[in-house]
């Protein structure tokens, strides 16, 4: 007898061990409802995530129609599959153009209304009374339980360079000191790259790699550092991730880039360290869709960044960042068709669980298949 229940038990780990390898190769989509299906497929699920195959930053890629009723359309690249997944939800609520900042952050505003949302998958938005000073192009960032909003005025306000704070706890703003003297003539987010860790805002000058850091507590800059930690870089925009501060940069000129290099920045000497550098055969690809690259924009979590050109959005450049090394690839957007080319398109990042989808499935019955390419 106890012959015959060590071997059922041998089975049927031989059986778990099957079903969890097979469960790593399905997109994370469906792992939901592979959950569902028993106790012991829900343990599966989850050995598998976390043995075989775990779950990776989604690159999310949002558009917006330039006509009313200005209706949203949501896809995201999933790493852990490799695939392009479609969202099946009503539209975000209009406020005005939609906007992204610091990875994470998505958020409209208008004279009239605020509208921002930093969570996984953007299930929750906040809603609150705009700034005190109209911005047409202000730098935007949540930092902890507060919104930073400072730059970016219109010509016609007095305090051009004020920066107000909107505490999400009492929903209520309020205005400190202006930006420092060295970002009032790039004061916009046009000119300016921004991350956030729990406690700091970092701003870096996308052409001169002056950098600062704001504490929204104790409403104080420090700064400015100089970060050029190559003489030919010509751009930078820097993110926050795994409790570091990451600069992607393009060296030589626009019309000629001889490199792409990622950077870790140490946060209190400010100094840098390579973290690793784009293969010659991708940054070939990436110079080929377009005249010149006068500039990049990054979505970094985890380990990883996204890095694409905003002037051609049909291919993604990915860094996995592994073992002090890099790991390149480029991905197609398999969504972009001409019709979307048309609109305008934000990305944003985030970190991705089984439960987020979950959540997203079981309260606001959100549905997610795997696109199919355009």
């Amino acid at each position: 007898m106890e012959t015959q229940q060590v071997q059922q038990q041998e089975a049927n780990s031989i059986h778990r061990d099957i079903l969890e390898a097979v469960l790593s190769h399905v997109p994370l989509t469906d792992l939901v409802l592979a959950s569902h299906v028993s106790n012991s497929w829900n343990v599966a699920v989850s050995s598998s995530l976390r043995f075989y195959n775990h779950p990776k930053p989604w690159l999310l890629y949002q558009t917006q129609n330039s006509r009313p009723p200005y209706s949203t359309t949501t896809h995201a690249y999933d790493p852990r599959s490799d695939v392009w997944i479609h969202f099946d939800k009503p539209s975000i609520k209009y406020v005005n153009v939609l906007r992204s900042s610091h990875s994470d952050l998505l958020y409209m505003l208008s004279p009239w209304s605020f509208s921002f949302s930093i969570d996984s998958l953007h299930l929750t938005w906040h809603h609150a009374p705009p700034p005190v000073v109209w911005r047409t192009d202000p730098i935007v960032a949540v930092v902890g339980r507060r919104v930073v909003i400072s730059g970016g005025a219109c010509a016609l306000e007095d305090d051009l360079h004020a920066v107000e704070i909107y505490d999400i706890d009492s929903g209520a703003w309020s205005t400190c000191d202006f930006m420092p003297s060295l970002l009032i003539d790039s004061a916009a987010s046009t000119w300016l790259s921004v991350a956030v860790n729990d406690t700091k805002l970092f701003v870096t000058e996308k052409h001169s790699g002056t950098t600062l850091s704001f504490d929204p507590i104790t409403l104080t800059w420090f700064g400015p550092y100089e970060i050029r930690p190559d003489p030919n870089i010509f751009y930078s925009v820097i993110g926050y991730s795994n409790n570091r501060l990451i600069m992607t940069s393009l060296l030589g000129q626009p019309e000629n880039v001889v490199a792409l290099k990622i950077h870790e920045i140490d946060t209190k000497s400010f100094s840098c360290s390579l973290i690793g550098e784009m293969p010659v055969n991708l940054l070939e690809k990436m110079k080929r869709e377009v005249f010149e690259i006068s500039s990049i924009g990054t979505c970094v979590a985890g380990d990883y960044v996204y890095i694409y050109n905003p002037g051609e959005i049909g291919e993604v450049f990915v860094c996995e960042v592994v073992d002090g090394g890099c790991e390149w690839r480029s991905v197609r957007n398999a969504v972009v068709d001409d019709r979307r080319k048309m609109e305008r398109c934000v990305y944003s990042c985030c970190e991705v669980s089984v439960d987020n989808l979950r959540r997203a499935m079981r309260l606001e019955n959100w549905k997610f298949r795997v696109a199919e390419l355009e």
